[in-house]
């Protein structure tokens, strides 16, 4: 084979494997610190005094553990193609995880000790991940994949919020600003840009749509 037809990695599959790379590292990350501090009952005091009791913060926070360590292996073609009935139980397991983080969490939203715009922001976190989540459920069942495939991009998207909530809160102290005037804040903008982004990259990938 000569060196003309040697083939080589785009910079657009490098960079989207880079980017898969750290997806996944932040993602099983997030989820092994939220078990520990579930178990450990190490939540920060303003989210430990939630309302809706500790037994919902650890359901919630062991639930959405559970979907950030499946949700980016889903999105795999080899596991896909080469591996479906894996592929379908764990989008099983995904799936309700992600609905029992959901109810959970609008649990919380509801008893936030962090006033209405903490609550509005996560309560929306919420249900939009129930709804986006039982969609892609739907549509799955129904055989239409490429909605399928749409619907699990907008629910893991929000799945992340795990993440960026994560990655805002330090930021935030780093910043100097106190916890009672971030919280409310990062209530919106961990998902909120999640759910825009992802909107984002299905208007410009119109093959996800056929």
């Amino acid at each position: 084979m000569d060196v003309a037809q040697t083939p080589s990695r785009s910079p657009r599959s490098t960079g989207g494997r880079f980017v898969f790379g750290l997806l996944v590292v932040l993602a099983v990350g997030v989820a092994g610190y939220a078990v520990v501090v579930s178990s450990l009952n190490k939540f920060p005091p303003p989210v430990g005094a939630n309302a809706a009791g500790l037994a919902t913060l650890v359901l919630h926070a062991t639930s959405a553990a559970v979907a950030l360590l499946i949700g980016p292996f889903q999105f795999l073609p080899r596991i896909r193609a080469r591996h479906r009935r894996l592929h379908r139980w764990m989008g099983r397991i995904y799936c309700l995880a992600c609905l029992v983080g959901g109810v959970a969490g609008a649990a919380l939203a509801w008893g936030t000790t962090s006033g209405p715009v903490a609550r509005y922001g996560f309560g929306g976190l919420a249900i939009l991940w129930l709804a986006c989540t039982s969609l892609a459920w739907a549509s799955a069942v129904s055989a239409d994949f490429a909605k399928h495939r749409m619907w699990m991009i907008r629910s893991f998207a929000l799945t992340l919020a795990a993440v960026t909530l994560r990655i805002y809160l330090p930021l935030s102290m780093v910043a100097g600003i106190p916890f009672e005037t971030a919280y409310p804040i990062i209530a919106w903008i961990a998902w909120v840009p999640n759910l825009a982004v992802a909107e984002w990259w299905l208007r410009r990938t119109p093959r996800l749509r056929v």
